[in-house]
């Protein structure tokens, strides 16, 4: 049996994995050679902790046991250490009962460690491992007394089974992860990931390590950065050929500094900063932030550095910003943390922002500051080793300070777990999001022909509410709107103003944008006072046809424009605020003095009226915002797990297959095709392949009359003249006469007899990668002009079935399904539920890198499969299923 070697074992089980404070450990199977440092830690472990674990004093292992702790096969008896460094501070393990589907299970954390969360980690992952291994329950055995374990089953989200007997729980429970136990590991997850972020962003001391004197220097500016902010903690500079340095006194090494350190700055060449991280680590530095450069991006030598130094930080409990990052800020009172090399601390707002490029994000905060916004947080990850844009939304998901959330990304360490966070940050707060690299969003083993058309690419942030933009100007466009106007109830704009040529200019931009004119746009004329002007206003504020307000004006000679901004800014305060506003005045961009609502400390705050340039930009900014209140007001959906499908058996089928091809990636023979789909309630249309005539006859007669006829060689596929006859075959004679037809055309003798779906519409359904969004499910009709048009849509999984229903109508040609020119529709539902049939499948299998279900003849009768094609191979690097783990420490990551 597979992984009976002890040092054999499946190398995605080990994981780095963030614990409740924030720190992390590496977990890994034990192997024989962990013998040592299972003694020692045996040996670190209270009275009380052994009693607990070994319902008795057991002061020492004894060599047997010793032996049959540290060497197990990784499936029958498995074990999890949780290192710190080379220390194991956690054990878990579980050993098969009388070879039968369930196992015991144990675990236990060494006092130092405790309530840190390791107990449901391990859990988790030994959950996860004996699944693979074909267990489905667990039992334990746990003394009354010890009431933290019996939390940590108890508060796992499993249905748990008591009794007790003697002062002894016997717990039993089912392994296969539900509704509840699902929930709970992703809840922990966030807390987790909020929590080492937390530690990131709210330092109470920070060491400068290459702190300079030097002015020009990297060290030098990052030093008196800090200072200038004013930050509340304690700063350290690290230099060993200085005393001091601008006049605070300087350490040779951390190791030097008498007091703890939270964040260690690194500003050393690339080369030195190994032996800065082994200080780190022997200091206990919670979270190193390298704003040095010469990593990945300066070559592979520099790629296997940064991973190596990636991978030794967190197994000794450390976290890593960057390198070549620009550093990181927050704004909060309390912190005045300026940990960048850029030179001042922004204003104080509710803005998060995460951007993922060190060049740009001086600018990106100096353009903040012009516009008018206001930062919480920042974030700039460089190369992004280790904290990424996720550990951020999970931050700012609780984070009380952050109200939006913007993001400069220029690609995507998970895109699943991305998009699953999106859609869970989004319900409450607005994430705005710059995806560079647009035009290389290309599909991998793509399952149609075409690429991902860049309405469909907006449709998939749509999905996870996410507020896509094409450029950081529109992006600070978009964002003024989130950070000082309430959410409109609906898409109706009024628009009102001083000029009509401008007013007209607004309300052809907003037809463009899909938005409903309340009105004809409203001009006062540019002899208006600015009473008048605001009189115009406070009317269309007020209108209960009105959701949203376009201002534009044009300065009159004779008034000041000012006056006028002032009374509308006045108009809008004394009336409440409860629609948007946005406007065009003083070709200012940003937010003019004159429609400003400041805060305590002078900073334009919720109230203040943005103003753009032009009025189409003023409009699209307000459209997406108009569009996201929508995606928010829409029901939100659910998972759907269809009935009918038999898990197990299809990853037992995915496993066989693979290792039959040895795990290479293949193309399944029809009938392979056809069990894995079985598995999931897809049933193919049944066909038969045949290679003479007279088994094209006996097969017809088997499946019953009418039948079609299909050419089997590969090479003719997708070529309706040759491919196939697409006749009712009624008859023995008409079954010959298209047999040898094809016979003719194919040089092949082999052919599918396949019986006659209902007649429908011809529709394709499939399966994909997508380097930005993970898998994705595809729909359309067939045929050559919906190919020829990209006429697709895309939604990546998981499916709710909202995002099902849409999927259906998303593409032009989805008119034809639903009773176009009075013809009888198609049944919508059959076609929804093999959609989320085809999800479920992606989600429980991914191993599955394509699927084609085409031609899927849609009917009033149901959805029937005609022909399939599926891939398998080696599933993508980067899922975000199983339990909590960080990404991958991988070069293609």
């Amino acid at each position: 049996m597979a992984g009976r070697d002890p040092f054999d074992y499946p190398r995605d089980w080990e994981a780095d994995v963030v614990l409740s404070d924030g720190g992390t450990v590496h977990l890994r199977p034990v192997v024989p050679t962990d013998a040592d440092g299972l003694v020692a830690f045996h040996a670190k472990l209270s009275e009380r902790t052994r009693y607990f674990r070994y319902f008795g004093a057991y002061p020492r292992i004894p060599e047997r046991d010793l032996k049959r702790f540290s060497t197990v096969d990784h499936h029958d008896r498995v074990a999890f250490a949780a290192f710190l460094g080379d220390d194991i501070v956690a054990v878990g393990r579980y050993e098969r009962l009388d070879h039968g589907p369930s196992a015991e299970v144990a675990f236990v954390v060494s006092d130092a460690h405790q309530g840190r969360g390791l107990g449901s980690i391990l859990l988790e992952h030994l959950a996860a491992a004996a699944s693979e291994c074909g267990l489905r329950r667990f039992v334990a055995e746990v003394l009354a007394e010890n009431a933290a374990m019996v939390r940590v089953f108890r508060d796992a989200g499993y249905q748990v089974s008591r009794e007790i007997e003697e002062g002894v729980l016997h717990l039993e429970f089912d392994i296969d992860p539900t509704e509840e136990s699902l929930a709970v590991a992703r809840s922990r997850e966030q807390a987790a990931e909020a929590r080492s972020v937390h530690n990131l962003l709210h330092p109470s001391s920070v060491a400068v390590i290459g702190a300079s004197t030097e002015p020009g220097k990297v060290g030098h500016v990052a030093f008196v950065n800090l200072l200038a902010a004013a930050f509340t903690g304690t700063v350290y500079p690290v230099n060993p050929e200085h005393h001091s340095v601008r006049g605070v006194r300087a350490y040779p090494s951390v190791l030097d500094i008498p007091d703890p350190v939270d964040l260690a700055l690194v500003a050393v060449p690339a080369e030195a900063v190994e032996s800065v991280l082994d200080a780190c680590l022997a200091k206990g530095v919670k979270t190193l932030l390298i704003v040095s450069g010469g990593f990945a991006e300066a070559g592979a030598h520099g790629l296997h550095a940064e991973l190596r130094l990636v991978g030794e930080a967190r197994a000794h409990g450390m976290r890593v910003v960057g390198p070549n990052a620009l550093g990181v800020l927050n704004t909060a009172p309390g912190i005045r943390l300026n940990a960048t090399l850029a030179p001042r601390l922004p204003a104080r707002g509710r803005t998060g922002f995460f951007c993922q490029s060190g060049a740009l994000g001086t600018a990106i905060l100096a353009d903040a500051e012009a516009r008018g916004l206001g930062l919480s947080t920042f974030v700039s990850a460089g190369n992004r080793a280790d904290v990424s844009g996720n550990d951020l939304l999970q931050y700012w998901e609780t984070d009380p300070d952050t109200d939006l959330v913007l993001l400069y990304l220029e690609s995507f360490g998970n895109p699943r777990k991305f998009a699953r966070l999106a859609r869970r940050l989004a319900r409450t707060k607005p994430i705005v999001a710059v995806k560079s690299g647009r035009h290389a969003v290309r599909p991998q083993l793509a399952a149609t022909s075409t690429e991902i058309d860049e309405a469909s690419v907006q449709a998939l942030f749509e999905q996870a509410g996410v507020v896509r933009v094409e450029s950081l100007a529109q992006l600070f466009d978009t964002a003024l709107v989130f950070a000082h106007q309430p959410l409109p109830a609906g898409p109706r704009v009024g628009i009102v103003g001083n000029s009509s040529a401008i007013g007209l200019l607004a309300a052809d931009t907003a037809r463009m944008q899909g938005l409903r004119l309340a009105s004809d746009p409203v001009d006062v004329g540019p002899q208006a006072a600015p009473e008048e002007f605001a009189k115009a206003v406070g009317e269309a504020l007020t209108s209960p046809d009105t959701d949203a307000l376009v201002v534009v004006f044009a300065p009159p000679v004779a008034i000041p424009g000012t006056a006028y901004a002032r009374a509308l800014r006045e108009t809008v305060v004394e009336l409440g605020q409860r629609k948007p506003i946005v406007s065009t005045f003083l070709a200012a961009e940003g937010v003019p003095d004159e429609l400003a609502v400041l805060s305590g400390d002078g900073v334009p705050t919720r109230g203040s009226i943005p103003s753009y340039p032009s009025p189409e930009r003023a409009v699209i900014a307000l459209a997406r915002v108009i569009r996201y209140a929508a995606w928010r007001q829409r029901p939100q959906g659910t998972l759907v797990r269809p009935a009918g499908i038999h898990t197990e058996q299809a990853q037992g089928l995915v496993r066989e297959l693979l290792e039959s091809e040895s795990g290479k990636t293949t193309l399944l023979s029809d009938a392979d095709v056809v069990r894995l789909l079985g598995c999931y309630g897809i049933d193919v249309v049944p066909f038969r392949i045949v290679s003479t005539v007279d088994d094209a006859v006996a097969a017809a007669g088997e499946l019953g009359y009418p039948v079609t006829l299909k050419a089997v060689d590969e090479r003719l596929r997708g070529r309706p003249d040759l491919a196939g006859v697409r006749l009712d075959l009624a008859s023995e004679d008409a079954v010959r006469t298209a047999y040898e037809m094809l016979r003719e055309v194919s040089g092949d003798d082999d052919v599918y007899v396949q019986r006659m779906a209902p007649k429908g519409l011809s529709c394709v359904i499939g399966l994909q990668d997508d380097p930005s969004f993970g898998t994705l499910v595809s729909f359309g009709l067939s045929g050559l002009v919906s190919t020829l048009l990209g006429d697709r849509a895309y939604r990546a999984v998981p499916l709710t079935d909202v995002d099902a229903a849409t999927l259906l109508r998303e593409p032009r040609t989805a008119p034809l399904l639903t009773g176009y020119r009075g013809d009888e529709p198609a049944d919508l539902a059959a076609l929804q539920d093999t959609v989320l049939r085809v999800a479920t499948l992606a989600e429980d299998n991914p191993e599955v890198r394509s699927l084609v279900l085409d031609p899927i003849l849609a009917s009033p009768d149901g959805a029937f499969v005609a022909n399939a094609r599926l891939v398998l191979g080696a599933p993508p690097s980067r899922p975000d299923t199983g339990p909590r783990r960080l990404r991958a420490i991988n070069p293609q990551d």
